[in-house]
């Protein structure tokens, strides 16, 4: 095209005739109106591209929207919980320095592990040990119910290898061997021992059973079958709707809830933890279950904050405040990460948590406060109380950072390969076989975990990316 100017919005071509000064001056005027065509026309483009990012976003946003305020916001509105009651007050008063009220005993250790439940404290978990431990000593009927018991108890506390000692102590007496053998799978399943589990297990066979199914869904989970899993959780959940139980109602819902979650049904892992508010509308983990939705899926961080706010005010399990923290730093404010961070390791400091929080320290001390030989020394010691992939996994990222690859990957080759189907777990596979140079097993991987960016959480798509 030749040079023109710009004149009311059409183009004028320049006449030879015209004076040398005018010419000069229309050369100039010509220049400077083309650059501004030139940014006019790039601004235009760029507000293009901006609109078309915004309706983008927007598009995504609407695809992604599953929660509703309304459904959960009467939720959110905390009272602090009741650890007390005329039926507590009752048995615990039958029980003397020199008691031997057996039932007192139980009933009384089953509400101090209900209030744990409610508050997340461990000092009622601590206190139910206590109570259940003076039962088992004393128990000359119903001693495989208290061993059981107490058991269970020390699960909860992440004490597995006595939790076995005293499940083989209930199965050595013979009586309630359901029971027995179903816990016996759990503690298995904790320590690592699948073979042996799945052993119980088989011994357990009745489609009919809840506490069969549910155990079989957890089985088909930790082999990576989670299309399986869900079917047996479902077949669990019409079990305890049957039954009208509604601790069983809560407890299937959330767990059905979480599975459909790692499977990617969303809308019905929200569901389902809602199921459970109705029902129980204190319901700490259901709510946090809703807050990862929200936060994970939806990315509204900032309402994910607001939902884990109005639990952590009275429910004070140290996970929660981990998670704030989490949710924070993604928002980028540090101020408030670190200040959830702080509250968490002063819970954690309490020594009666014991190892309940070692994976989570181990995570910490590896990614967040770079302290590799504290959380060597953890990870060894969690690989002794749990020698599961997943310890294995923390001890074999220890190495890693401590710059012993080949000691890392010894470790996953022997302990964590074909043996786990976890993605945190693979996660850190992963960071291992990269920096051993071994791309095409992390290409396996990667491809796998960029569909647990759910699970996962999204500070880890960009992780996941750079493998």
């Amino acid at each position: 095209m030749k040079k023109g100017v710009i004149l009311g919005g059409w183009v004028s071509h320049p006449p030879f005739f015209y004076p040398s000064y005018l010419s000069n001056t229309l050369n100039t005027l010509y220049n400077l109106t083309n650059t501004m065509t030139a940014k006019i026309s790039k601004m235009k483009y760029i507000t293009t591209i901006i609109w078309v990012l915004f309706l983008s976003s927007c598009q995504t946003a609407s695809e992604n929207q599953i929660t509703d305020k309304k459904d959960y916001d009467k939720y959110l509105v905390s009272s602090p919980p009741k650890t007390n009651s005329k039926y507590f007050e009752l048995w615990n008063s039958k029980i003397k320095p020199d008691s031997s009220q057996l039932m007192s005993f139980g009933i009384v250790g089953g509400e101090y592990n209900r209030y744990f439940q409610n508050t997340g404290d461990i000092r009622y978990l601590k206190k139910a040990e206590k109570v259940l431990k003076k039962a088992a000593d004393i128990a000359n009927v119903s001693r495989a119910s208290m061993y059981r018991a107490l058991a269970r108890n020390y699960i909860s506390q992440h004490r597995f290898k006595e939790a076995k000692q005293w499940a083989d102590s209930a199965n050595a007496i013979g009586s309630g061997l359901k029971q027995t053998k179903g816990l016996m799978f759990d503690v298995q399943m904790e320590l690592g021992n699948y073979d042996t589990a799945e052993k119980y297990l088989d011994s357990l066979k009745n489609r009919d059973d809840f506490g069969y199914l549910i155990r079989l869904a957890k089985w088909n989970d930790h082999n990576g079958d989670l299309d399986t899993t869900i079917r047996f959780m479902e077949k669990a959940t019409e079990k305890a709707e049957n039954s009208k139980n509604t601790g069983l109602m809560v407890w299937s819902y959330t767990h059905l809830a979480d599975y459909y979650g790692h499977a990617g049904r969303i809308d019905e892992s929200y569901g389902h933890f809602l199921k459970a508010l109705r029902i129980d509308p204190e319901n700490a983990y259901a709510k946090k279950g809703i807050a990862w939705i929200v936060f994970s899926y939806e990315k509204k961080p900032e309402e994910a904050m607001r939902i884990l706010d109005s639990v952590t005010q009275y429910y004070k399990s140290p996970v929660y405040f981990l998670l704030k923290s989490e949710i924070a730093e993604y928002m980028g404010d540090d101020m408030k990460s670190v200040v959830n961070l702080d509250k968490y390791f002063k819970l954690v400091q309490d020594s009666a948590y014991g190892d309940m929080y070692n994976s989570y320290n181990i995570s910490l001390y590896l990614n967040d406060t770079e302290q590799y030989d504290k959380a060597l020394a953890l990870a060894e010691r969690e690989v002794t109380n749990r020698p599961t992939p997943e310890s294995y996994s923390f001890l074999a990222n220890s190495y890693l950072k401590k710059g012993d690859t080949q000691k890392a990957l010894d470790i996953v080759e022997e302990h964590i390969e074909g043996k786990t189907y976890e993605p945190a777990v693979l996660l850190r596979t992963a960071e291992i076989y990269k920096a051993t140079g071994s791309t095409d097993r992390v290409k396996q991987l990667k491809d796998e975990l960029l569909g647990a960016v759910y699970e996962l959480g999204p500070a880890t798509e960009k992780e996941i990316a750079q493998l």
